[in-house]
Protein backbone atom coordinates (compact mmCIF):
# COMPACT_ATOMS: atom_id res chain seq x y z
CA UNK A 1 0.00 0.00 0.00
CA UNK A 2 1.11 3.16 -0.69
CA UNK A 3 1.18 6.25 1.58
CA UNK A 4 -2.16 7.41 0.25
CA UNK A 5 -3.99 4.16 0.93
CA UNK A 6 -2.84 4.70 4.48
CA UNK A 7 -3.85 8.04 4.57
CA UNK A 8 -7.15 6.86 3.44
CA UNK A 9 -7.63 5.02 6.42
CA UNK A 10 -6.24 7.66 8.74
CA UNK A 11 -9.19 9.97 7.02
CA UNK A 12 -11.71 7.00 8.01
CA UNK A 13 -10.67 7.05 11.35
CA UNK A 14 -11.08 11.08 11.66
CA UNK A 15 -14.61 10.53 10.38
CA UNK A 16 -15.62 8.52 13.06
CA UNK A 17 -14.49 11.38 15.28
CA UNK A 18 -16.24 13.80 13.52
CA UNK A 19 -19.62 11.43 13.58
CA UNK A 20 -18.77 11.00 17.58
CA UNK A 21 -18.13 15.10 18.50
CA UNK A 22 -14.65 14.27 18.54
CA UNK A 23 -11.87 16.59 17.08
CA UNK A 24 -11.71 14.74 14.33
CA UNK A 25 -7.80 13.54 13.85
CA UNK A 26 -7.36 9.74 12.73
CA UNK A 27 -4.33 7.52 12.59
CA UNK A 28 -3.02 4.63 11.75
CA UNK A 29 0.34 2.91 12.70
CA UNK A 30 1.91 0.55 10.10
CA UNK A 31 4.72 -2.35 10.87
CA UNK A 32 5.84 -4.45 8.33
CA UNK A 33 3.30 -3.59 5.64
CA UNK A 34 0.29 -4.28 8.11
CA UNK A 35 -1.80 -1.70 10.12
CA UNK A 36 -1.57 -3.01 13.73
CA UNK A 37 -3.07 0.12 15.41
CA UNK A 38 -5.54 2.67 13.75
CA UNK A 39 -7.77 5.16 16.12
CA UNK A 40 -8.93 8.70 16.53
CA UNK A 41 -9.38 11.15 18.96
CA UNK A 42 -11.09 10.31 22.23
CA UNK A 43 -10.32 13.13 24.72
CA UNK A 44 -14.06 14.23 24.93
CA UNK A 45 -14.73 10.54 25.39
CA UNK A 46 -12.40 9.41 27.47
CA UNK A 47 -12.08 12.84 29.72
CA UNK A 48 -8.59 12.38 29.01
CA UNK A 49 -5.97 14.96 27.44
CA UNK A 50 -3.93 12.72 26.30
CA UNK A 51 -6.42 10.43 24.36
CA UNK A 52 -5.07 11.59 20.97
CA UNK A 53 -5.33 9.42 18.49
CA UNK A 54 -1.23 9.25 17.64
CA UNK A 55 -0.87 8.27 21.59
CA UNK A 56 -3.61 5.85 21.10
CA UNK A 57 -1.64 3.81 18.15
CA UNK A 58 0.98 4.01 19.99
CA UNK A 59 0.33 2.59 22.86
CA UNK A 60 -1.70 -0.07 20.75
CA UNK A 61 1.08 -1.01 18.34
CA UNK A 62 3.90 -1.27 21.75
CA UNK A 63 1.83 -3.81 23.17
CA UNK A 64 0.87 -5.77 19.49
CA UNK A 65 4.69 -5.82 19.41
CA UNK A 66 5.54 -6.58 22.79
CA UNK A 67 8.40 -3.57 22.64
CA UNK A 68 8.16 0.35 22.89
CA UNK A 69 10.50 0.64 20.42
CA UNK A 70 8.73 1.12 17.40
CA UNK A 71 11.51 2.29 14.74
CA UNK A 72 10.24 -0.36 12.18
CA UNK A 73 7.03 1.81 12.09
CA UNK A 74 5.42 4.51 10.45
CA UNK A 75 2.64 6.79 11.84
CA UNK A 76 -0.10 7.84 9.07
CA UNK A 77 -2.17 10.53 11.10
CA UNK A 78 -4.53 13.51 9.48
CA UNK A 79 -3.02 16.41 11.10
CA UNK A 80 0.22 17.23 12.09
CA UNK A 81 1.47 16.08 15.74
CA UNK A 82 1.07 18.09 18.66
CA UNK A 83 4.34 19.18 20.80
CA UNK A 84 2.59 15.90 23.13
CA UNK A 85 2.66 13.68 20.25
CA UNK A 86 5.65 15.25 18.40
CA UNK A 87 7.39 13.89 22.04
CA UNK A 88 6.06 10.72 21.81
CA UNK A 89 6.91 10.08 18.14
CA UNK A 90 10.42 10.52 19.49
CA UNK A 91 10.33 8.63 22.80
CA UNK A 92 9.02 5.63 21.38
CA UNK A 93 11.66 5.59 18.25
CA UNK A 94 8.72 6.00 15.41
CA UNK A 95 11.05 5.48 12.28
CA UNK A 96 8.72 8.23 9.99
CA UNK A 97 5.39 10.05 10.16
CA UNK A 98 3.39 11.31 7.56
CA UNK A 99 0.55 13.46 8.26
CA UNK A 100 -1.77 15.10 5.99
CA UNK A 101 -3.24 18.82 7.19
CA UNK A 102 -0.21 21.28 8.80
CA UNK A 103 -1.27 22.82 11.90
CA UNK A 104 0.22 26.49 12.18
CA UNK A 105 -1.24 26.97 15.87
CA UNK A 106 0.30 23.71 17.14
CA UNK A 107 2.64 21.40 14.96
CA UNK A 108 5.51 20.37 16.20
CA UNK A 109 6.79 18.83 13.39
CA UNK A 110 7.85 21.63 10.73
CA UNK A 111 4.92 23.88 11.25
CA UNK A 112 5.67 25.60 14.62
CA UNK A 113 8.60 23.91 15.89
CA UNK A 114 10.16 20.47 14.13
CA UNK A 115 10.92 18.84 17.10
CA UNK A 116 11.97 15.70 15.29
CA UNK A 117 15.11 17.52 13.87
CA UNK A 118 16.11 19.31 17.56
CA UNK A 119 19.26 17.80 17.77
CA UNK A 120 19.23 18.00 21.73
CA UNK A 121 16.63 15.36 21.58
CA UNK A 122 18.66 13.29 19.52
CA UNK A 123 16.02 12.99 16.83
CA UNK A 124 15.58 9.83 14.97
CA UNK A 125 11.67 10.40 13.71
CA UNK A 126 11.56 11.17 9.72
CA UNK A 127 8.22 12.96 8.44
CA UNK A 128 6.54 13.13 5.17
CA UNK A 129 4.07 15.91 5.23
CA UNK A 130 1.20 16.95 2.97
CA UNK A 131 0.00 13.67 1.96
CA UNK A 132 -4.14 14.21 0.98
CA UNK A 133 -3.92 17.54 3.02
CA UNK A 134 -6.78 18.61 0.95
CA UNK A 135 -8.86 15.97 2.45
CA UNK A 136 -7.47 15.94 5.62
CA UNK A 137 -8.27 19.93 6.16
CA UNK A 138 -11.56 19.45 4.69
CA UNK A 139 -12.64 17.11 7.82
CA UNK A 140 -11.12 19.46 10.38
CA UNK A 141 -13.30 22.55 8.63
CA UNK A 142 -16.14 20.99 8.33
CA UNK A 143 -15.94 20.24 12.50
CA UNK A 144 -14.67 23.82 13.27
CA UNK A 145 -16.91 25.64 10.62
CA UNK A 146 -20.11 23.96 12.47
CA UNK A 147 -18.90 24.54 16.08
CA UNK A 148 -18.42 28.11 14.96
CA UNK A 149 -22.14 28.16 13.43
CA UNK A 150 -23.31 26.78 16.64
CA UNK A 151 -25.04 28.72 19.48
CA UNK A 152 -22.45 27.91 22.63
Amino acid sequence: MTDKDWMSLALEEARIALAEGEVPVGAVLVHDGQCIARDHNRREQAHDPTAHAELLCLRRGAEQLGDWRLGACTLYVTLEPCPMCAGALLMGRVGRCVFGAADAAKGCCGSVYDLPADPALGGGTAWTAGVMEAECAAVLAEFFGGRRGSAR
